[in-house]
């Protein structure tokens, strides 16, 4: 499986207008969370969040959201952002534009935010640049690091590493509140929200 933990600058340039981090000199990480809400992983992500009063980002599958309506709710009620990960997790560069905007805009019928993530982080910079003019508020948001949650053949500890070896002020983090992410994503949240609040680190929600 070939994937960037930190993403080059120069793989960036063909992505066009989006957000990778957060420019910042101070000690914020900014976690977010995709394929959401899950009925058992959602849970325990707002749990270990709230046991450092952390807010994070949540990038999340409108079929998900209309399956568990009420995981969602508590998500927002807890005061973290939301934001639109399509409808069907949809792959921008494999499917014709007309269908990814289609899916896109069902999705946010049920979400209700200008952020986009796109799945596996797939999409081309006209793509952007027309949900940006289709929608006047629009932000793509990408990220800087991956914790490779979802990356079944590396251990949780790898998993850990990743973040605690690369994380600097204002990263965006890439977590996925999902089954398949589980085993990692459980091993190394709280060790990253309890080694980085140690350091001096807050956590915040990304703002439309």
């Amino acid at each position: 499986m070939l994937y960037f933990v930190k993403k080059p600058q120069w793989v960036r340039r063909f992505y066009g207008d989006c957000i990778w981090e957060i420019n910042t000199s101070e000690k914020i990480l900014y976690l977010t969370f995709d394929d959401g809400p899950n009925p058992t992983e959602t849970p325990y992500v707002l749990e270990q969040l709230d046991k450092y009063n952390a807010k994070a980002t949540f990038f999340c599958i409108g079929e998900n959201v209309t399956k568990h309506s009420n995981v969602f709710k508590q998500v927002v009620d807890a005061g973290h952002s939301v934001g639109n990960h399509t409808h069907t997790h949809i792959d921008g560069w494999k499917t014709r534009n007309a269908r990814y905007y289609k899916d896109i805009a069902t999705a946010a019928e049920l979400i209700s935010s200008p952020l986009f993530r796109p799945p596996f982080g797939h999409i081309t910079w006209n793509q952007v640049r027309n949900l940006k003019n289709q929608y006047s508020d629009f932000k793509t948001v990408l990220w800087n690091l991956l914790s490779a949650d979802f990356d079944t053949t590396i251990t949780p500890q790898k998993c850990l590493e990743n973040v605690i070896d690369h994380a600097k002020p204002g990263a965006i983090i890439l977590f996925h509140d999902s089954d398949l992410a589980s085993k990692n994503m459980r091993y190394a949240l709280p060790r990253v929200l309890e080694h980085f609040s140690n350091e001096g680190y807050r956590f915040e929600k990304i703002t439309p």
